[in-house]
């Protein structure tokens, strides 16, 4: 496990720089999570790191395997000095927390929910995760085990939400892209949806 962090860490310091900051929260019955915030500009970054210790277990699995299974950490972006965004960090770690509490596995397309707002004054209470390989490469481990894929997460308010669950991930990332939509804006309207 703390070998796996270890280089999980060390992907994301290639690619975003050092953190200037970082915050561990435990949460009963699960291992630690920590987030760690990295500035790029005036964009900020909030990176989970302990969620790919272990691979995700499908729920319908009778048994839980401990080295094969799709591993991630999440990574949110989003435009400094706008809102109090550090307040993040916990929200974001119940949902890195997600696959070990829920027995879920998170993968692109997926909704998360943490049921108030990611931030104070935030019009998000929920994320769209979306596909890995873009920001932060994916990391390759050894046989047998899975890469651990750095899925980003774009916030969504509750009406695109609501959207999403009838019309797809893929649907609303068009409309997203079609409206010009600014993903890191951390005080943003929701689209337009008809």
């Amino acid at each position: 496990m703390g070998e796996v962090l270890a280089l999980v860490e060390a992907r994301l310091r290639t690619a975003l720089g050092e953190p200037d900051a970082r915050a561990a929260v435990t949460f009963l019955g699960t291992d630690r999570i920590e987030v760690l915030r990295f500035l790029d500009g005036d964009i900020v970054r909030y990176a989970s790191l302990g969620m790919s210790a272990h691979p995700m277990t499908d729920p319908t699995a009778a048994l839980a395997d401990p080295v094969k299974g799709p591993r991630a950490e999440l990574v949110l972006s989003v435009r400094a000095g706008l809102a109090d965004t550090d307040k993040v960090l916990r929200p974001l770690a119940v949902l890195a927390s997600t696959p070990q509490v829920e027995g879920v596995v998170v993968a692109a397309g997926a909704s998360l929910d943490v049921g108030e707002p990611l931030w104070p004054g935030a019009p998000f209470s929920s994320v769209l995760v979306a596909e890995s390989g873009g920001l932060v490469e994916d990391l390759e481990l050894d046989e047998p085990m899975d890469p651990v894929r750095f899925l980003p997460l774009l916030p969504m308010t509750s009406n695109e939400a609501a959207w999403k669950r009838v019309h797809g991930a893929q649907a609303l990332e068009e409309r997203w892209l079609a409206q010009g939509t600014d993903m890191r804006d951390p005080l943003r309207r929701s689209v337009t949806l008809d």
